[in-house]
């Protein structure tokens, strides 16, 4: 008889950060929402301004702030690696947001791996 463990369903995450943990990063707070669709970004120094650059070489964000803190949606960026620049004065911090494409549910876990269900077949 074989034993399979289950467990709920739930729906992939929208988004992935990959903070920049360099020392001289350490001043810009780089985090994700609760519902991981927007981009937070704080610090005691001003953001003058920033922009990204998505897998397919296109600027897809590129703003001006001039304030200490920021939210960007993410919903309206295409799928996949996004390499993010925040500019501060002559500081360039670098992170990466990855955005997953958002057809695939995971169904179950069992003893031998995971059974996902992708809504594209």
């Amino acid at each position: 008889m074989t034993s399979l463990s289950f467990t709920a369903q739930a729906q992939n995450d929208f988004a992935k950060l990959e903070r920049n943990v360099n020392v001289r990063a350490k001043g810009l707070i780089q985090n994700l929402n609760t519902t991981k669709d927007t981009l937070i970004l704080k610090s005691e120094s001003m953001i003058h301004k920033l922009y990204s650059v998505s897998e397919q070489n296109e600027r897809e964000i590129d703003v001006n702030i001039g304030s200490k803190s920021i939210e960007i949606p993410l919903t309206n960026l295409t799928k996949g690696k996004h390499v993010f620049v925040a500019v501060q004065g002559k500081l360039r911090i670098v992170f990466v947001v990855r955005l997953f494409e958002d057809d695939e549910v995971l169904l179950a876990m069992a003893d031998d791996g995971l059974v996902v269900k992708n809504n594209k077949e």
